[in-house]
């Protein structure tokens, strides 16, 4: 039994260190005085209550380190499964590592600008936490903050989906307030810039059956070759969350009921969600703020004018 004396010995040596401190000596003085009480003495009860806590307190502590890689490693594939899902790549028991660096780059963008920002570590780069910190973030004024988000952070990551050397996808976060919750999500869109390929939400906590139907694939496969931006003037758009779209801004909307496909302006138009109206509302503004000149715009411009000159 090498293994079990090896053991034996490690604790006998442990107890010899812990007998050399006088905080150890007198706490184990009192536990031998707790358990010599009787059974229905209320020091006992008390000591053994509180013994138990804080037992339980410190298994709580370490199971949260010890599991917090592994939190952190299913956090990063869920993220990954869903970039792949929007553009189209996701494959039934395939791996997501492989699949992830071998077909998406992901690339920091300046907002403000649209260029491409250099010196940072993509990788780490948390976009939801930058949001959070002052120094990495701006304060959105309360006219233009039409998504509800207050905050947002003043660099995105955006991810490409490249094959043969030619632009396949543009796959951009969004994220906007609902009825209940800030909803997450990723909005993929052809070369273009203009031609949504699909949309997914990632993280919401809308009303199940209601406005959490911004999940359901039926919904979402309304979406695709809807167009983002205003080709010609677009006058009210009928049972439409916006009272007008010139040419060049923002016309991709959810509607009130479902679209009719023969009437003017239903390439920018989206069925709404079925008893969810705010959810709506919420989906409508969202794409508006990120894919208007405060979000995503000055970068997608830049994108279809190096497009243009490459042709």
């Amino acid at each position: 039994m090498p293994n079990e004396t090896k053991k034996c010995r490690h604790m006998t040596k442990l107890c010899a260190e812990l007998e050399k401190y006088e905080i150890y000596l007198k706490a184990k003085a009192y536990a031998e005085k707790v358990l010599a009480l009787g059974n229905d003495s209320l020091e006992k009860t008390i000591a053994i209550a509180i013994s138990l806590c804080l037992v339980c307190a410190v298994l709580v502590s370490f199971a949260a380190v010890a599991l917090k890689p592994l939190q952190i490693n299913n956090k990063e594939q869920d993220m990954k499964k869903n970039i792949l899902e929007v553009a189209g790549l996701l494959e039934a028991g395939g791996n997501i590592d492989r699949a992830f660096a071998e077909k998406i780059e992901a690339k920091i963008v300046d907002l403000k600008t649209g260029d491409y920002v250099a010196g940072m570590n993509v990788a780490e780069y948390d976009q939801r936490k930058a949001a959070k910190d002052p120094a990495q973030s701006v304060a959105i004024p309360k006219e233009k903050d039409i998504a509800n988000i207050r905050l947002k952070a003043k660099y995105a990551k955006v991810y490409l989906v490249n094959e043969g050397g030619m632009l396949k996808s543009i796959i951009l976060p969004i994220s906007g307030y609902g009825l209940w919750s800030t909803m997450y999500g990723f909005l993929s869109l052809e070369p273009d810039g203009q031609t949504v390929q699909s949309i997914n939400f990632y993280d919401q906590a809308e009303t199940p059956g209601l406005g959490g139907e911004v999940v359901n694939p039926n919904w979402r496969a309304l979406w695709k070759g809807k167009k983002v931006y205003a080709e010609t003037d677009q006058p009210s758009l009928e049972k439409g969350q916006i009272e007008e779209a010139d040419i060049g801004e923002v016309a991709l909307s959810l509607v009130k009921g479902s679209v009719d496909p023969a009437k003017p302006g239903a390439q920018y138009q989206v069925d709404g969600l079925a008893g969810a109206s705010l959810t709506s509302v919420g989906v409508t503004h969202l794409i508006h703020y990120w894919m208007g000149k405060e979000g995503f715009a000055p970068y997608l411009e830049k994108i279809r004018t190096a497009k243009g000159a490459k042709s």
